[in-house]
């Protein structure tokens, strides 16, 4: 898979061929760019490098900031005014954007600092960047977990330079910038130096070495050099006093001679960010002995090794290698975020795990932390402890947090959502967690922002917070019940019920609200925890299925997407057409497998094929929408393997895959997933579907496994033909409540649309 990966997907606007069949009637009310960055990255690790043009969200490339539309270029052409550090994967208006330290290198003058240059080339793969600069510099990046390298390639000049700009941070566009609070940076000696200035609350300390001790070394204030100075201090920056500073490296250079530049990280101070960078070079004797030798190529190999297993980790049979691209780069978008960086908390003393860039919760819950639970549970544990630990520390767990003070930055999004991913690890039994400690916290959480009104009223408006806090106490009780504390497990679970309250029986949806990023239609397919009731509520399985039907655009005419500069109206007609928002946004991630609770799983297979045919490609504007730290990207990861998690209940729907046979690792478990009679997918082509399934040999007549079954390995395989059958479609997944005799909609027949 390595070799497949292409880190430029989603990085631009959506370029998609025009959408065909049910595809064609989805509205995006979000921006149509995936947000993505073409930067080196480790799996899961705390540092990214890339080109930094100042462009919205991640600091890589032209756009302005937008959260309606296509969003609008703020420059013409493609360049960067350096490299930096710490980007955000996919996500779209976080108001803070990091990028710290910029690194330029240069021939032009100090003050020039900032100026783009064009970029005239480049090339990426995970965990390498590179770019050919106008005037002739050919940059390379790789990076440690928590380390960085820069390589630069220079054409020969007497006076070459690279600059390090430590005041640097954020964005150019409009409120963008990242102002520090505090700084410090020490010369140490030649090619040897330090720092750590103060973003955002954090301390981001560094340890920098340059491979180039002839050059002179320098630092620099308010564009002027300071001649002789080994200390720059500053105790109060502000906005209105803020001048540029940092370090410089410069002297003469033959065509085609290189500079590397080695920085390690720490939120904890200068000697652990050189600690770090000893490590992640795995050159012990580094530091002051042999600056000649490259840890750049011994940081890319292995750097590249550590991806080449991560993505091995799942391997698809497909003969098309555009299809196997965009899987690939699907699976390594979403081992991206969030980012592990153990024993590295600025906020507590003690080691252990720390995670950041959970951005969010909101985004990830439903697609990304169960695929990351499923491959790495070893991982899936650190993250649950990292949690733990942010909520005894702070005071909640977040629905979002990044390298920043304060974890309900996001809290508008969503409630108590981290209680599904709690709750699925303790429902599989996986050790390594301290289940009274996390129950604590769940149930303290349960009762932060909105969860006082849903336990005084029974509901919460936005009424979506309703849903996530009647599931939250559900998860809850879970974990209670798995511990032994029935009381509480009783109570939680009855407090569970009161999703009802978000419904409306007239209409068969939720209520009236108010809604973040979409409207009452996207929030009433949720895979409620008992969607038999759910189901009854909206007037029974033919009135739900007709609903569905409708949501989905089934019969409905071709809708045409919003362009630059939306005007109220336009947004207020698509949010009217109450649609299905097609893999644009969150919301309704998981509505296409609601079809299962009402025997129709070939609806399911049409949604998800015209999803994955029509809404991804292998060009830069590959992706409908945000990627959100690889959500997106994990809803294709699962969706085109045939099989969805339901986060917070344990089971895994199964439905057609879009390729003949995987393999998934998971953990020390194989799953495999073969099929008969596969035909190789194409977008104007129809859907297969499920004729009948074996689990590990044996006849699966349900639409679903359970996720320790899941978990443990084994072998799914799945007979496919051209036309529905009747395959599970008397079966329902489980719910909450007695499951009521289902009516038989046969799938062949087709029933009238509203």
């Amino acid at each position: 898979m390595f070799d497949a990966v292409d880190p430029f997907i989603g990085t631009q606007t959506a370029d998609l061929a025009p959408a065909t069949g049910v595809a064609a009637t989805w509205w995006w009310p979000k921006p149509p760019v995936g947000n993505t960055h073409p930067g080196a990255t480790h799996p899961f690790g705390m540092v990214s490098a890339c080109a930094y043009s100042g462009g919205y969200p991640t600091g890589y490339g032209h756009y302005e900031r937008s959260t309606e539309g296509v969003p609008r270029s703020i420059r013409d052409g493609h360049g960067a005014s350096g490299f930096t550090h710490f980007q955000q994967s996919g996500t779209g208006a976080i108001r803070k954007y990091y990028n710290y330290l910029r690194v330029t290198p240069t021939m032009a003058p100090l003050d020039d600092l900032g100026e783009l240059e064009q970029i005239t080339a480049e090339d990426a793969a995970p965990g390498w960047y590179a770019a050919t600069l106008a005037n002739g510099i050919r940059a390379e990046l790789t990076v440690g977990p928590k380390s960085a390298v820069h390589r630069y390639t220079f054409p020969a000049h007497r006076n070459a330079r690279v600059v390090v700009d430590c005041s640097h941070g954020g964005l150019t566009i409009e409120h963008g910038e990242t102002v520090p609070l505090r700084a410090a940076l020490d010369s140490l000696g030649p090619g040897v130096a330090n720092g750590e200035i103060v973003m955002e609350g954090v301390p981001v300390a560094f340890h920098v070495e340059c491979t180039s001790p002839d050059w002179r070394q320098m630092l620099w204030y308010d564009h002027r050099l300071m001649q002789g100075g080994t200390r720059l201090e500053f105790d109060s920056i502000r906005p209105t006093t803020l001048r540029p500073f940092g370090l410089m490296w410069t002297g003469p250079i033959e065509a085609g001679g290189t500079v590397e530049l080695r920085i390690g990280f720490s939120l904890r101070g200068v000697d652990q960010a050189a600690a770090n960078l000893t490590h992640d070079l795995a050159h012990p004797d580094l530091a002051h002995a042999d600056l000649s030798r490259s840890g750049f190529v011994d940081r890319r190999a292995a750097t590249s090794s550590s991806w080449a297993e991560h993505l091995d980790t799942i391997r698809v049979e497909t003969p098309s290698p555009e299809r196997r691209t965009i899987f690939a780069t699907a699976l390594y978008h979403a081992l991206i975020k969030p980012s592990f960086a153990p024993d590295e908390s600025p906020f507590w003393p003690t080691p252990g795990p720390f995670v950041f860039d959970i951005c969010t919760m909101w985004d990830i819950y439903r697609t990304q932390l169960p695929l990351l639970t499923a491959l790495f549970p070893d991982r899936a544990v650190e993250l649950a402890t990292a949690l733990i630990h942010i909520a005894e520390e702070e005071g909640n767990l977040p629905i979002g947090y990044r390298m920043a003070k304060g974890t309900d930055r996001f809290f508008r999004q969503g409630s108590a959502l981290a209680h599904t991913f709690l709750a699925d690890l303790c429902a599989l039994g996986i050790g390594g967690i301290d289940w009274d400690w996390a129950l604590s916290h769940m149930a303290a959480d349960l009762r932060r922002q909105f969860g006082e009104d849903f336990l005084e009223h029974g509901v919460a408006h936005p009424i979506s917070h309703t849903l996530d806090l009647a599931a939250g106490h559900r998860c809850t009780a879970i974990v209670a019940r798995c511990v032994g504390d029935d009381e509480m497990a009783d109570r939680l679970s009855a407090l569970a019920t009161r999703w009802v309250n978000a419904f409306d029986p007239e209409t068969g949806l939720v209520v009236d609200s108010t809604f973040y990023e979409g409207g009452r239609w996207n929030y009433s397919f949720r895979l409620m925890h008992d969607m038999a009731e759910r189901i009854e509520l909206a007037g029974g399985e033919p009135a739900y299925l007709a609903l569905l039907d409708r949501f989905f655009g089934f019969g409905q005419a071709p809708v045409k997407q919003m362009g630059i500069d939306p005007t109220t109206a336009e947004v207020a007609a698509g949010y009217a057409l109450e649609r299905f928002e097609g893999l644009n946004n969150e919301p309704d991630f998981e509505a296409p497998w609601a079809y299962h609770w009402v025997g129709r799983p070939d609806r399911t297979a049409d949604i998800v094929h015209a999803a994955v045919m029509n809404q991804f490609s292998t060009t830069r504007g590959g992706l409908p929408g945000n990627d959100d730290s690889g959500a997106l990207s994990s809803w294709y990861v699962w969706a085109s393997l045939g099989i969805c998690p339901v986060a917070g209940q344990q089971i895994f729907l199964v439905n057609a895959p879009s390729f003949a046979h995987a393999r998934l690792r998971l953990g020390s478990a194989t799953l495999t997933i073969e099929t008969d009679g596969f035909v190789e997918p194409e977008a104007d082509a129809p859907a297969q579907y499920v004729q009948r399934a074996t689990w590990n040999g044996d006849p699966l007549d349900d639409s679903w496994l359970r996720a320790a079954e899941l978990h443990g390995g084994g072998r799914l395989h799945l007979y496919l033909g051209p036309t529905p059958g009747n395959w599970a479609t008397t079966t329902r997944p489980p719910s909450a409540s007695p499951i009521p005799r289902p009516t038989t909609v046969h799938p062949t027949e087709k029933e009238p649309t509203s």
